[in-house]
């Protein structure tokens, strides 16, 4: 069969948990569960292209040229929560041109499945991962196998949405991303200093409690230090690929692990820049093995500069441990990006002031200050549905909800003042004479001086203080075809 997978561009939703402008320079990022996708139906023997419409600035019209050119048996795109209505969009156009099946995949259809695929235009659902549900569903419909035979598969028959339950997949057996059919030149993000650069997962799940995240209480299913270092290897051969930033939850999670890919990496000579997502409580002798192998950033989830915030949230650190883990890094030669949280349980006015207190006190490199927000599966979530709040997400998939700025009754801020502190935080730090011009000094090339000079003059002067729609949203492009 001929697939094609399509990722379209989406605009800002309010609901979102970042500004609007931090989402306009967060980055142009290769969709790696379609290349994921796209390699698994590859090694089933089909052939396979991904159009990035959205790192690519594709219209509606240039992809559907695209498509008729490469004449495909169904159509794949990645349906995320926020970015449903876009996607959704997109289907309806490229469905209404050409009448191929239409399957769709990603976090969202773990959540909400059955109405995910309850619009027309949309056939299957894959619900978990795509390992063995997507060659199977292309066996059935070919005719070499029944529907009901196809482990994490929801689809419609005789009127009805049927679901399979998925079975359990090892990540570690998930064949190397398709890069090949990505736009590898284009890719970047904030920080980014080296060039071409991509995204890893080299891990799945995350057994912390943290009561904002989605992925709190999940299984921990890593790929070997091999395999990952492998992928590594193909990257900057193959792709000439020198940067590297890892998206797991937390890379750090197993020291011995996280070590032997190090080492690894060193073995082979792999000259990569690359990033990481880590807890502070992260033992120094791993730190200083991950300088050794190229690590160049590390993003710390530190939420907030109140111990009673971070209790609250079921965070399990201390600012001491914070402190202690910051300054370390720092004197290993390594730039720190801290992540924080604006309006979480417990927080106030005060609190959000001596976060933006500690946070200049730590000197980190990079922050991101995010408005906490009830996503789904979190805990936070979990307990406004148990307390009889209406699901916005699910009405939101089903067209039954508008973007609109969410309820937090954990704290008592508004969300204009959630906004706004966002806001005012951001400015007040990057604003330091200091902070910018060591920040200046320390860029490697035009392109990243002029996406984070760009970035701040959008936050000083086109940011606003409550956040608002933007139907002419769109993300910035490093380079314009």
């Amino acid at each position: 069969m001929k697939f094609a997978l399509i990722f379209n561009p989406f605009k800002y939703k309010v609901h979102e948990e970042n500004l609007r402008v931090v989402q306009k320079y967060f980055g142009m990022f290769p969709p790696l569960s379609l290349a994921w996708v796209a390699a698994i139906a590859r090694d089933a023997g089909h052939e396979v292209t991904i159009i990035d419409a959205r790192t690519l600035n594709l219209t509606k019209r240039e992809v559907l040229d695209r498509l008729r050119s490469f004449k495909p048996d169904i159509m794949g795109f990645m349906m995320t929560t926020y970015m449903f209505v876009d996607t959704l969009e997109w289907i309806n156009y490229l469905k209404s041109q050409l009448k191929v099946p239409v399957v769709i995949g990603g976090y969202n259809l773990r959540i909400y499945p059955k109405e995910s695929i309850s619009y027309p235009q949309i056939d299957y659902g894959v619900i978990e991962h795509a390992l063995d549900t997507i060659p199977h569903l292309f066996e059935a419909l070919e005719g070499r196998r029944k529907l009901e035979e196809v482990a994490g598969l929801v689809y419609k028959e005789k009127g009805h949405i049927k679901l399979n339950l998925p079975r359990p997949v090892e990540f570690e057996k998930f064949p190397n991303p398709a890069r090949d059919l990505l736009p590898n030149q284009l890719y970047a993000e904030f920080p980014t200093e080296r060039k071409n650069f991509t995204v890893m997962i080299t891990s799945l799940g995350c057994p912390y409690k943290c009561d904002f995240c989605e992925a709190g209480r999940s299984v921990y299913n890593p790929r070997s230090p091999e395999t990952v270092v492998n992928e590594m290897e193909e990257c900057f051969y193959k792709y000439g690929i020198r940067e590297i930033d890892i998206f797991d939850y937390d890379f750090t999670i197993d020291k011995k692990r996280t070590i032997a890919i190090c080492r690894e990496m060193r073995n082979r000579n792999l000259d990569i820049l690359w990033a990481c997502r880590s807890r502070v409580d992260i033992d120094p002798e791993l730190l200083k093995e991950m300088k050794e192998a190229g690590c160049g950033r590390i993003y710390y989830g530190l939420e907030s500069g109140s111990q009673e915030i971070l209790d609250g949230i079921n965070k399990g650190i201390t600012l001491d441990q914070i402190r202690k883990t910051v300054k370390y890094t720092k004197e290993l030669g390594m730039k720190v990006l801290g992540f924080f949280l604006v309006g979480a349980p417990g927080e106030t006015r005060k609190t959000v002031k001596k976060t933006l207190k500690f946070a200049k006190e730590l000197d980190l490199d990079y922050v991101q200050f995010s408005k906490c927000l009830a996503k789904p599966l979190t805990p936070l979530w979990r307990r406004m549905i148990e307390k009889g709040e209406r699901d916005y997400w699910q009405d939101w998939i089903l067209a039954k909800e508008t973007d609109r700025s969410l309820p937090r009754p954990w704290t008592e801020l508004s969300n204009k003042e959630i906004d706004r502190l966002a806001r005012w935080a951001y400015v007040n730090y990057h604003s330091r004479f200091l902070f910018l011009l060591k920040a200046s000094l320390r860029v490697k090339s035009f392109k990243e001086f002029k996406r984070k000079f760009l970035g701040y003059l959008d936050m000083i002067f086109s940011q606003e203080n409550v956040s608002r729609e933007d139907d002419k949203f769109v993300a910035y492009h490093e380079e314009r075809r």
